[in-house]
Parts: structure tokens; C-alpha cells; sequence
């Protein structure tokens, strides 16, 4: 089981790396391959691209990492998994792009599992992605959507119902009360399918990125911009960066199974500001992005 998810993770972290430095046309992924201190199992290889042409920074990340117990982030839904050890892996990522108009995006495929002398190993997979646009444009979260159901339906008629909706509840700023983005597909704890096909689902999710993200990139890369619309990029960075150290539970396993910080923290955005009691002017292009952080039915609503 191991190897065989293993050796889909790196020929995905490949193919996601080599096609985005050609859609971005300068900008080069660099690999900082790394071990876990003595002691602790594992490592990983984190590539890393900075000031490209469309990608101010982006970063594929995959790692390989194991323990003797698993850490709070993991059993605090399942705390039957206490005591447990593991191994988990995945392939992880995060591009900000330059050009206010083109969306931030993020994507995640991994594997756990977990075992305990006298008893069966326990696995799982989980995943998915999700999209934050600055500037709201529907063409661009209804293809994104369509591409995502496309990928879920061939697996069950009810994934993407279900998986759309785990997104918009977890990628949600419970303090500003508003979804990060436009959501996407979210799964975690995904055994019930039995392996073939728990694999066969993460890997058609892993797969679908590029087809969902790299049109909208196409699309909006050279559209013009100017020290407004970029003020107000970094200011809803200051966002994604709240939803990441607050709340996402990747970043929280990472941080308390002993993992890379470097690696970890590559999904923060290279500049970033926050404005105090900032009001977008009525009726402005800024104004109007209120409307896509609610969850929304994409594909049947707009």
C-alpha cells in the first residue's frame, strides 16, 4: 500500500511542478530535499519557485514522515487512534500568483496509517483543493467547479455534493465569518471504499488540479494592474495567512509531529499587509468579492 501511493505522490509532485514553470514561462521550481531530525522517521523534498513571471511564490511540497504516536491534530476527531503509530505522506500545495486577477490556489493529497501491536492498521486518505480569488470573476468558479465534479462523479454520484460542501465548512474564517474563497473538494478519513478505490478517488482529485487551475491562470495572467488592485491583494492575503496558523489542521500536524518548518510554513505568501477596520468602497470591484465568500452552488445556481 505504502509504496504503490508513494510512488503516485512523486510522479504527481513532477507533474504539477513541470507543468506550472511552463505556464509560468520564467520562474523555476528549486528542490530542497530534506531528512527529519535523528529520532524521528522520514523526510521529504519541498520545491520551492520564487519571482516567476505569473508566480510571486509558489511551493510543491512532498513529504514522507513517521512516528510512535500520532499527534493531537490527528486524534482529535478519532481519539480511538491515541497511542498509535504512523505514517503519513502526501503532496501539498500552494501557488500565489503575481497578477491580483489570477487566484491563489491550494491543493493536498495524502495517506495515513496508523498501527498498534494486536490489532489491524488503520488507513485513510484525504485531500482536495480549493480557490481564492481577489477579484471574483463566475466563468472562473464555474469551470473550477466543473472540473472538480467531473473528477468526483466517476466515483460516486454523491462526492461532490458532499465533498464541496466539507470544503466550504472547513475553509471558513469563523471570525470574519466568511469562507476563505470559493471553495473546492475537501475529504479526510476516506477508508469506506476500500483501498482500490479510496485510491482510485485521491488520485483522479490529484490529477484534476492542473485541469482546474491552469485555464483560469491563462486566463487572467496579463490582465493589466496597477498599486491599487495590488494593495488590496496583500491586504486579502493577510486572510489566507489568518485561516493558517488559526485553523488549518495540516499545518497544526505538521508543527506538533516534529515536522520541517520551513516546509511547513512554504504556504505563506512572500508580502502581505493588514489595514485596520478596512471598508472597500461601495460598488467597487473590491467590494464586490463579499459575494464569493458565502458558499454557492457553482454549477447549477449561478
Amino acid at each position: 500500500m505504502l509504496q504503490q501511493v508513494k510512488s503516485y505522490l512523486l510522479s504527481l509532485q513532477d507533474s504539477i511542478c513541470n507543468n506550472l514553470e511552463a505556464a509560468d514561462d520564467n520562474g523555476k521550481f528549486v528542490e530542497d530535499a530534506w531528512e527529519r531530525e535523528p529520532g524521528l522517521g522520514g523526510g521529504g523534498r519541498t520545491r520551492v519557485m520564487k519571482d516567476g513571471a505569473v508566480f510571486e511564490k509558489g511551493g510543491v511540497n512532498f513529504s514522507h514522515v513517521s512516528g510512535a504516536q500520532l499527534p493531537a491534530a490527528a486524534t482529535a476527531a478519532r481519539p480511538e487512534l491515541v497511542g498509535r503509530s504512523f505514517q503519513a505522506m502526501g503532496v501539498s500545495l500552494v501557488m500565489h500568483p503575481l497578477n491580483p486577477y489570477v487566484p491563489t490556489s491550494h491543493a493536498n493529497v495524502r495517506f495515513f496509517i496508523a498501527e498498534k501491536e494486536g490489532a489491524a492498521p488503520v488507513w485513510w486518505f484525504g485531500g482536495g483543493y480549493d480557490l481564492t480569488p481577489c477579484y471574483g470573476f463566475d466563468e472562473d468558479c464555474v469551470h473550477w467547479h466543473q472540473v472538480a465534479k467531473a473528477a468526483c462523479d466517476a466515483h460516486g454520484e454523491t462526492l461532490y455534493e458532499k465533498h464541496k460542501k466539507w470544503c466550504d465548512d472547513y475553509f471558513y474564517l469563523k471570525h470574519r465569518d466568511e469562507t476563505r474563497g470559493v471553495g473546492g473538494l475537501f475529504f479526510d478519513d476516506l477508508n469506506e471504499l476500500g483501498f482500490d478505490k479510496s485510491f482510485a478517488y485521491m488520485q483522479a482529485v490529484g490529477n484534476s488540479y492542473l485541469s482546474a487551475y491552469l485555464p483560469i491562470v491563462q486566463r487572467r495572467k496579463d490582465m493589466p494592474f496597477d498599486a491599487h488592485q495590488r494593495q488590496f491583494q496583500l491586504y486579502r492575503r493577510g486572510r489566507y495567512v489568518e485561516f493558517n496558523l488559526v485553523f488549518d489542521r495540516g499545518t497544526l500536524f505538521g508543527l506538533q509531529s516534529g515536522g520541517r518548518t520551513e516546509s511547513i510554513l512554504m504556504s505563506l505568501p512572500p508580502l502581505v499587509r493588514w489595514e485596520y477596520n478596512f471598508e472597500p468602497q461601495t460598488g467597487s470591484e473590491e467590494a464586490g468579492l463579499a459575494d464569493y465568500l458565502v458558499p454557492r452552488d457553482w454549477i447549477g445556481g449561478v
